[in-house]
């Protein structure tokens, strides 16, 4: 087996602030709606379950437990992504603080 061929890749980007930030808060955009979804999803499950009437007490309570963990990860990533958004809002105040100072 050979060595593999990379190509010259020359990593250069250029992106201005305003578009790293503008980036970054559509990230955080679209993994709520991920998020959202995921929920839609746990909840339609739900009602799946119950709407089958589903009589057995222990298959509910299986299907409730899988619910629940998956909407405690939900919970987890929610508090990484207001993380997140907490840092790119600094990023944005920093940015504001420094163009007032240049324009005073």
């Amino acid at each position: 087996m050979g060595m593999p061929n990379v190509p010259d890749i020359k990593p250069d980007i250029c992106i201005e602030k305003e578009d790293v930030i503008n980036l970054l808060l559509v990230s955080v955009a679209l993994e709520e709606l991920g998020l959202a979804q995921i929920i839609n999803v746990e909840g339609e499950k739900a009602q799946f379950a119950l709407k089958a009437h589903c009589t057995n007490l222990d298959d509910l309570l299986v299907i409730n437990d899988k619910i629940d963990r998956i909407l405690k990860d939900v919970i987890k990533k929610e508090i990484l992504l207001q993380f997140k958004l907490d840092h790119i809002m600094d990023l944005i105040d920093k940015d504001k603080c420094k163009k007032k100072n240049r324009y005073e």
